[in-house]
């Protein structure tokens, strides 16, 4: 048999056999170096946290808003009212704590003082009254009726004296440590309760979180809203990720902080950028909507993957081949 003809065979063979090996290592890298997911664009529900009558919405679905931006507002008129009422309140209390805290001024001790010796005035004239009916009553001079009013009379002087007494004291000693206390208390109250309705007041205004755009709208102008019913759906436009998932293989090559570049079907010759910014420490099934080359039966590891040059051609649910830059 001819030597040459058995070598060429053979050789053909071999080169095969490597071209073979050659493929597969690529392909196996490739596989290694790419993992798939969807884009996933946070939404956020927004509400009043207070109720009341919606008077005013500046947005509608499809707008882009700013962080900051008013969308919608609430008829600020009973807020204010409360609010009226509350810093009422408390410029109140805060005057009774400053006079608490600091005393009676001179002059009113002096005023206090005097009306004690006015009351001790009355006081001993109402008891000589209050004789002069008794001297009389034996002799049947007085009738009952006048006897009892100039007792009355005298009672309620002298009970009138007793306060005026409790008074000065009071002016003079100042207050009781229980008493200072108890006004601390009830000024702190009322300034809680002021700041909460300066809060109401704010929160009648409806601001854009971030920015973003108005998937939906469901209040109208009149509506009469609670606290926490949904106003708007507001779809973030930062930060986008896409979530994605990777095989333990794939965990030393897509770890935290891996540079990676995305594509979608979409948009095919489109390079997105981006940087992997969380694993998953445990292992789940694959997704259903997730296209990998893997049985959907394999365990693995999903990641979250942060798009540096996102734009509005990335959509919610959209799906995504992440490949490791080179």
């Amino acid at each position: 048999m001819n030597k040459k003809a058995i070598i060429v065979p053979v050789a053909l063979l071999v080169v095969a056999a490597a071209g073979i090996s050659w493929y597969r290592q690529r392909d196996a890298a490739a596989k290694v170096g790419t993992i798939y997911g969807n884009v996933d664009i946070r939404e956020a529900t927004l509400a009043f946290r207070v109720a009341g009558r919606v008077a005013a919405f500046n947005v509608d679905e499809g707008a882009t808003v700013k962080a900051g931006d008013v969308i919608a507002s609430l008829d600020p008129e009973p807020l204010q009212n409360a609010l009226s009422a509350s810093e009422g309140t408390e410029a109140a209390l805060a005057a009774r704590n400053s006079l608490v805290h600091h005393g009676f001024r001179t002059e009113d001790i002096e005023q206090a003082k005097a009306r004690l010796a006015s009351a001790k005035s009355a006081l001993v004239e109402a008891e000589r009254q209050l004789a002069r009916q008794q001297a009389l009553a034996p002799e049947g001079a007085a009738p009952q009726k006048a006897l009892d009013g100039a007792q009355t009379a005298r009672d309620q002087a002298a009970a009138q004296v007793k306060v005026m007494e409790e008074q000065v004291r009071t002016m003079t000693t100042g207050f009781r440590k229980e008493e200072v206390a108890e006004s601390d208390a009830q000024l702190r109250q009322a300034q809680a309760q002021a700041r909460s309705a300066r809060l109401a007041l704010k929160d009648a205004v409806l601001t854009a979180p971030s920015d973003g755009v108005i998937l939906s709208r469901s209040i109208e102008k009149g509506t009469m809203v609670q606290n926490g019913t949904p106003a708007f759906s507001l779809s973030l436009t930062n930060p986008v990720w896409v979530r994605a998932y990777a095989s333990e293989s794939q965990l030393g090559t897509f770890a935290p902080g891996a540079k990676v570049t995305l594509h979608t079907d979409a948009s095919p010759d489109k390079v997105y950028k981006g940087a992997v910014g969380f694993v998953s420490p445990t292992a789940e099934f694959t997704p259903k909507p997730v296209e990998t080359s893997d049985l959907r039966t394999s365990l693995v590891y999903r990641l979250r993957v942060i798009v540096e040059n996102a734009d509005d051609q990335l959509r919610q649910g959209m799906p995504v081949t992440v490949r490791l830059a080179k």
